[in-house]
């Protein structure tokens, strides 16, 4: 009987096939390389990340980058203190909504109700305000969670009797801008009080220039620590985590803008209270999204709805909360719109700001086919389309050709996000 002298012992067969399943990670894994290879490693990682369509905010950024340079070379009042300063207090009430279309987007569906649901919103804090008499908290409480009813309402018709989004959300639409206006009554107008609650959400700035620059750096050090913390238990967990020497890139590269939006905020009359509930808002959003098991739910149902319910998802329960969160925001960005105008009138929630909603969150990187965007993307987006928007003003450029620049904008946009997911798929990242 002859002995084969090239079989090995079980145990060598462990040995060969932990170190094979070793080398196979590492070859796989390219993130690997940002660790082992330095400046080489990003160069490989950026190359990798642009064949799989995954460059995330980048094209965005530096989009907004072109915008400002284009601006302040026709005008430099473009940016001065006072027109950033107003861009990022006007940019508030869209940005709201924006954050609650995410949430639908997600899902792979849309919302075409949100526009009258905050005018809506606007008048039934109003009536309650100024016409009832009501405390203006309590009046702000009954018109936020009318908003998240009604949306609530909406997800019902969607998720329990199979009506298709759309359908339900243009009814919606058309009845809440018609509640809208018998809310309001033949006058057509109600004014708020300008130093009331409501008024305050968009006149009010912190004028201690303490307050812009302890806020800086409290961002700045709340991101350094989450992302070592979090970097600490990816390697702890044995999967691939970014080197201490990218977290303090990005903790700089955040500590500039933050502390030069600081400076620019003092310059003027301080720090505007409405951008520091935008930006509350967004970290929540952003932590319940990526950090919950319900941000994850949401996540999967934009991936594969039946997938999702195999897996034991509630897809009725979450469908109905998400278009409540989309409901409920809406009816917080009609009242920053409110305050803006000091009123609630019947234009509210009409004109462009249902498209602006819907493309900032696109433009912003929120896929329009589900599964993919942050909140932070609604930040963005309406970056991009009210700095657009003041850049053309300052130029004197008529309201028609600011309809079609917009226009054109948002179509690129979306035709790069077709062009993305086409590039995932073909890369089998999608």
């Amino acid at each position: 009987m002859s002995i084969d002298k090239t079989s090995t012992t079980p145990d060598e067969h462990e040995v060969l096939n932990t170190e094979a399943a070793a080398a196979a990670v590492t070859a796989v894994d390219p993130r690997l390389l940002v660790q082992e290879q330095g400046l080489a490693g990003y160069l490989t990682e950026f190359r990798r990340k642009l064949k799989a369509g995954e460059l995330g905010s980048l094209p965005v950024i530096l989009g907004l980058v072109a915008i400002c340079v284009i601006f302040q070379s026709l005008n430099s009042a473009f940016l001065s203190a006072q027109n950033i300063s107003d861009i990022t207090v006007t940019m508030v009430g869209t940005g709201m909504i924006s954050v609650g279309i995410v949430f639908v987007l997600l899902l792979g569906e849309i919302d075409l109700s949100v526009g009258s649901v905050s005018g809506a919103s606007s008048a039934i804090a109003a009536v309650l305000a100024v016409n009832q008499g009501w405390p203006e908290w309590a009046a702000v409480l009954i018109a936020v969670g009318a908003g998240a009813v009604i949306g609530a309402a909406h997800g019902f018709f969607f998720a329990v009797l199979g009506a298709p989004a759309f359908a339900v959300t243009l009814a919606g639409l058309l009845f809440w801008l018609g509640f809208m206006l018998q809310t309001l009554g033949e006058n057509g107008t109600i004014n708020l009080d300008s130093d009331g609650l409501i008024g305050k959400l968009t006149t009010y700035f912190f004028t201690d220039v303490a307050a812009a620059y302890g806020l800086a750096a409290v961002v700045t050090a709340v991101f350094f620590i989450t992302s070592f913390l979090g970097n600490r238990r990816r390697e702890a967990a044995g999967i691939p985590f970014r080197p201490l020497s990218d977290t303090i890139l990005r903790t700089a590269l955040l500590g500039i803008v933050s502390f030069a939006a600081a400076i620019m905020y003092n310059q003027y009359k301080g720090l505007p209270l409405a951008t520091v509930i935008f930006l509350v808002f967004l970290v929540a959003t952003d932590f319940v999204l990526r950090r919950t098991s319900y941000g994850r739910k949401i996540f999967a149902l934009g991936g594969s709805v039946e997938a999702s319910r195999r897996a034991g998802i509630n897809v009725t329960a979450v469908r109905i909360s998400v278009f409540a969160i989309s409901g409920g925001f809406a009816a917080i960005g009609g009242l920053f719109l409110a305050s803006k105008i000091a009123s609630a009138n019947q234009s509210a929630g009409t004109g462009d700001l249902l498209m602006n909603a819907i493309a900032a969150a696109v433009i912003g990187g929120t896929s329009l086919f589900g599964g993919r965007g942050r909140t932070w993307n609604a930040l963005l987006g309406v970056l991009v389309i009210v700095s657009i928007q003041y850049g053309l003003q300052l130029e004197s450029i008529a309201e028609p050709v600011k309809y079609m620049i917009t226009a054109g904008v948002l179509l690129t946009t979306v035709v790069i996000d077709s062009i993305t997911r086409k590039t995932q798929k073909t890369a089998g990242r999608a």
